[in-house]
């Protein structure tokens, strides 16, 4: 009997079928903000809105009542709970902690730069490493050399270079000084050393480029299935191939400060790597370079990219909000503040409204904009989702910030008054509502630190000069995993007149 299609016909109209039945229900479904395909499930919809991926997810999410399952295709293990329930959050971060780990595909996206840090591990792995970095940090000492160290960076070469800018009245990228700032700040207290990047002929920081580029690249790991980026990585192509270098970049400018330390005898001012290579002494000198390499590493992401985006966001609303600026202007001059040319960490504590402003400029544009989970046992969440060992969680900070259930009518306004009470003190959020330094037992270590180093520049900066985004400057966020503006910050800054 003659067979009436052959098998290339058969499996060429079967996939034109496929291919026409997708198009349909795409057509179909055109207008919906996430649809779910046969076999390849969700990805589609997640890779035609990859570009403005923090906004369509945060409609999506606002859209399900905070949480929504992303189902990705079949066999892909690519299927996330979206959630920003602060109830879910909780019960996640503190309530059953233990059941929400990291996890291992979480720890193999960003291994290639963090390796085994303190960023990238759980269980007693985590335990220890943050033991040991909690005692560094809440020292006396340290904390001694860090104030020193900020308002050195700040009032000796930050301030004298705005003031250069400042007189050529021409357009700089404020995130590129705030990106060069925080990365010589971090690593005087990291490593001991000082870069110099904000010398007046901008010199080129590879480190600080690579960087970037490896941020871009773990991003698109969170987007396509794994084996997806495992076969790029494999062939060396694309986003995989820009990692590869970034990370040998990044690798050569680490192993050269552990060198300079251990050949200074680990001495330094209260730097941490020098007490961290006190701890390795005894260890393998390959062992050792591996911890102290990642250490070091978890150390630099942390203190340069978040604080330097949070500062980037901060100055952009502060210029599309002038009574804020004038508050806070106001608040420098009831404590005399605003001219001295070294503020005390005491004085700084007073800075209520300043510090309000920021806290809700972290909730509307956190430097992280999503946290990852795993799960180890099935049970169900307080918000009514079933999570199962296998399955990814995703928290999405940045659209926390922009729900009204979660932060009222009023959420998209920025408002530094709701972080105030009645009485001009304070308003204590939980962190699980306010996430922007995590919460629970992985709270972030360097939360002080981190607003006491920003009070520092902000009170330092807007006393002496008008900061101005150039007008039609297109500020949007990058696809990265920390949230910088894609375009930069482009701004004039001109020199306040004195009173």
């Amino acid at each position: 009997m003659v067979l009436w299609l052959s098998t290339p016909e058969l499996i060429l109209s079967l996939l034109s079928f496929l291919l026409l039945y997708l198009y349909r229900r795409w057509y179909n479904n055109r207008h919906e903000l996430l649809v779910n395909y046969p076999l390849i499930g969700m990805l589609p919809t997640l890779l035609s809105n990859v570009h403005h991926i923090h906004d369509w997810g945060t409609d999506v999410v606002r859209a399900s009542g905070c949480s929504f399952m992303f189902k990705g295709p079949w066999f892909s293990s690519m299927d996330i709970l979206v959630t920003c329930d602060p109830a879910n959050i909780n019960h996640i971060f503190n309530t059953n902690f233990i059941n929400y780990p990291k996890g291992e595909e979480f720890s193999e996206i960003f291994f290639d730069v963090l390796g085994a840090g303190i960023v990238n591990s759980d269980g007693e792995s985590w335990r220890l490493q943050r033991k040991k970095a909690h005692g560094l940090i809440a020292h006396h000492d340290f904390r001694v050399f860090f104030f020193k160290s900020t308002s050195a960076k700040v009032y000796s070469e930050f301030i004298p270079l705005l003031r250069r800018l400042a007189g050529r009245e021409e357009v700089v990228d404020l995130q590129d000084l705030f990106l060069r700032f925080t990365f010589d700040a971090t690593c005087q207290l990291v490593l001991g050393v000082n870069p110099r990047s904000l010398s007046p002929d901008f010199p080129t920081i590879h480190f600080s480029k690579a960087m970037d580029d490896a941020m871009s690249a773990i991003f698109l790991r969170h987007t396509v299935p794994q084996r997806w980026w495992k076969l790029m990585r494999w062939l060396d192509v694309g986003e995989e191939k820009r990692l590869t270098r970034a990370r040998k970049v990044m690798d050569r400018f680490i192993a050269q400060a552990i060198e300079q330390k251990r050949e200074s005898c680990g001495n330094g001012d209260g730097d941490l790597l020098a007490s961290y290579i006190e701890d390795t002494r005894s260890m393998d000198v390959q062992e050792a370079n591996q911890i102290l390499r990642d250490t070091t590493m978890s150390l630099m992401l942390a203190g340069r990219d978040t604080t330097g985006a949070a500062l980037t966001w901060f100055f952009w609303l502060l210029s599309n909000n002038k009574e804020v600026e004038d508050k806070i202007l106001e608040e420098l001059k009831h404590y005399s503040l605003e001219k001295k040319e070294a503020i005390s960490n005491e004085e700084l504590g007073k800075l209520v409204y300043l510090h309000a402003a920021l806290c809700e400029s972290l909730r509307l544009y956190p430097p992280v904009p999503v946290e990852h989970k795993g799960v180890v046992k099935e049970e169900l969440l307080p918000g009514g989702d079933k999570v199962r060992p296998g399955l990814k969680i995703l928290i999405f900070t940045y659209a926390m910030g922009r729900m009204k259930g979660v932060w009222g009518e009023d959420c998209m306004e920025f408002k530094p008054e709701r972080w105030i009470s009645e009485k001009g003190r304070l308003r204590h959020e939980p962190s699980f509502k306010f996430l922007s330094f995590n919460c629970g037992p992985r709270t972030c270590l360097g939360k002080e630190v981190a607003f006491v180093q920003m009070k520092a520049v902000v009170a330092a900066i807007i006393s002496r000069f008008h900061v101005h985004v150039v007008e039609g400057h297109i500020v949007e966020p990058k696809l990265s995993i920390i949230l910088h503006m894609k375009n930069g910050l482009l701004v004039k800054i001109r020199e306040r007149s004195i009173n």
